[in-house]
């Protein structure tokens, strides 16, 4: 049985890694440190550390038991690409990625300095999508690193929006996220930031799905931009295996 998940651009989530450290902006209310606390509470096993980084070699091999195509957000509690894990267990997981054909796995990381130097070591599947978290125009440069691997989709995150993000490059980019911040202490996202990307989407034909509005909006306004929803998904898609 697939871990479903609740993250409106995914189905499934698989964690052979949880644990992390906040390397920038967009980490400071990270939902995936308070929930491994609050497992960690819990006694879950995996959890016994709480966000401490952890390879879970029992888990590596669940995909291939999962028989059902689905889209599965890998390390949703964690980043594939962090500093302290080693490249041959993000091979061994790009290993399993590909044996598992049938799926469809979004791999996402806020260090692409880190995916850039490994990109050349790994194996790309065309099931695995590679996105970079941009969360501010800081960071743009996030997106030069991922058009530089092997990744036959490749995709960003504007989430959480922290600000305007005027001056960025979709060229060889297959797919876009924005989304406000959520949670506790969720900091506001501004219409215009999210028009804007969505504009640019629309001007150069790249795909666009919005999360949500976040904060306190997120529940007047959910995932409407205009009265509308924009659930767009890359136009590669395997449809052998599409659900």
């Amino acid at each position: 049985m697939a871990y479903n998940s609740s993250i409106e651009w995914t189905e499934s989530s698989w964690n052979p890694v949880t644990g992390c450290t906040k390397i920038s902006e967009g980490c400071k209310n990270c939902y995936a440190e308070r929930m491994a606390l609050r497992l960690r509470a819990m006694r879950q096993k995996n959890y016994i550390d709480g966000f401490n980084l952890s390879v879970h070699e029992e888990m590596f091999n669940l995909p291939l038991k999962w028989k059902k195509p689905q889209r599965i957000f890998v390390n949703s509690m964690s980043d594939l690409f962090h500093e302290e894990l080693p490249l041959k267990d993000i091979q061994k997981i790009f290993e399993i990625m590909k044996a598992s054909y049938w799926h469809t796995f979004q791999v996402l990381t806020k260090r692409s300095h880190i995916l850039l130097e490994y990109a050349k070591y790994l194996e790309w599947a065309d099931n695995i999508w590679m996105g970079v978290t941009v969360e501010n125009q800081k960071h743009v440069k996030r997106i030069d690193d991922l058009r530089k691997t092997g990744a036959k989709i490749k995709f960003i995150s504007f989430e959480p929006l922290l600000s305007g993000i005027n001056n960025f490059n979709l060229e060889s980019i297959d797919w876009v996220i924005a989304g406000g911040e959520s949670g506790p202490g969720a900091r506001p996202v501004d219409k215009i930031w999210v028009v804007e990307i969505r504009d640019k989407c629309i001007e150069q034909n790249v795909p666009f799905f919005f999360k949500q509005w976040g904060g306190t909006r997120k529940k007047r306004n959910g995932r409407l931009i205009d009265n509308r929803e924009w659930s767009e998904m890359p136009v590669f898609f395997n449809n052998d295996f599409k659900n």
